[in-house]
């Protein structure tokens, strides 16, 4: 009986109107256009501005995307995962939110919180389920709204992140295809270097956190660059090792779109060109779990059926991981 694998049949997306650029940002906080690119290689980043909206609208509408672009009914969507770390609200999950908004009422549907690595781990989650037989049809959505843990007084966090969504639908296949082999990892030590001090259970919300802007993103720059370096070209390499990969093998490279050293860091440990590997942090910054979905949306159209694809990701936790996927379908 042939191996059935889990394998992406569609990718939607949403992106927000505003462009924030980096002649604006430099007058919001002292730093600039030259430093922001030869630095980190954005040039803008778009935020979600309209009042009331969330990460969840966004999610939807790049749900109904999907659904839209691939044919899917709401009702045939058997599971969604939503990866973010900027959840509408503490409870109930952002997913339950996101499936109502985008009709999704036969599915079940939870949130996976693993920082810019969390498209990865939700699409090793999605591909247990879709081997396992039970799932036919699983949407993944990874949607941030970094805007709304940012401070736009802080140099250092401010000009590294947007605000997006992307979803992806994960199907059964039995050609040799789909997601082959991922290598996931964890390491608590790298809470210290990059989180949110306020708004858990281990500091409640207070007159006092929010006066010390507590609830806004806190990083340590250069233990997160070091520790991104490393791991992200070592879990890269070690899954072209594992499943015998040569650099002529790949045709694209997916990584996170968190800093181009760091992307192009990635790319010379695998000895790839940058002409396969998919960037597109100049446009976005960086939109922590949406930035790899976003890739595979704007690189659609070039993917072939059959493509060897890696996919690398670094983010809070610390979290990292690595994808090896065969592309399956051609562009439309």
């Amino acid at each position: 009986m042939a191996k059935v694998r889990a394998a992406i049949t569609g990718v939607g997306a949403y992106l927000p109107e505003y462009r924030l650029t980096n002649e604006e940002l430099s007058k919001m906080v002292d730093t600039s256009d030259e430093w922001i690119m030869q630095r980190i290689g954005i040039k803008e980043r778009r935020i979600l501005k309209e009042e009331g909206k969330a990460t969840s609208d966004m999610g939807a509408w790049a749900v109904q995307n999907l659904l839209e672009k691939t044919g899917t009914a709401p009702e045939e969507v058997d599971m969604l995962i939503c990866a973010t770390i900027t959840p509408d609200m503490v409870l109930p999950a952002t997913g339950n939110i996101i499936a109502h908004k985008a009709n999704i009422h036969n599915a079940w549907s939870f949130d996976l919180n693993a920082a810019c690595s969390g498209f990865i781990f939700a699409l090793s989650t999605a591909t247990q389920f879709i081997e396992s037989g039970r799932y036919k049809k699983v949407v993944i959505v990874a949607a941030e709204k970094m805007s709304s843990i940012i401070n736009y007084e802080d140099r250092t966090t401010c000009p590294l992140f947007g605000d997006g969504a992307a979803a992806v639908l994960v199907e059964p296949t039995t050609e040799d295809l789909g997601v082959v082999d991922y290598i996931n990892r964890v390491d608590g030590l790298g809470r210290y270097h990059l989180h949110i001090k306020a708004g858990g259970s281990l500091k409640p919300a207070s007159m006092e956190t929010v006066q010390n802007k507590e609830h806004y993103l806190y990083q340590e720059g250069q233990a997160v660059f070091k520790a991104a370096v490393s791991s992200m070209a070592d879990v890269a390499a070690e899954i072209m090792e594992k499943n015998n990969l040569t650099a002529h093998d790949i045709a694209w490279l997916v990584p996170h779109q968190a800093n181009m050293r760091i992307i192009e860091a990635t790319a010379k440990r695998m000895n790839i060109s940058k002409d396969k590997v998919m960037i597109n942090i100049r446009r976005y910054g960086n939109t922590t779990a949406a930035t790899i979905p976003l890739c595979l949306f704007d690189y659609e159209k070039q993917l072939k059926k059959g493509d060897n694809v890696v996919l690398a990701a670094f983010g809070a936790g610390f979290t990292w991981g690595s994808c090896y996927l065969k592309w399956a379908y051609d562009p439309q």
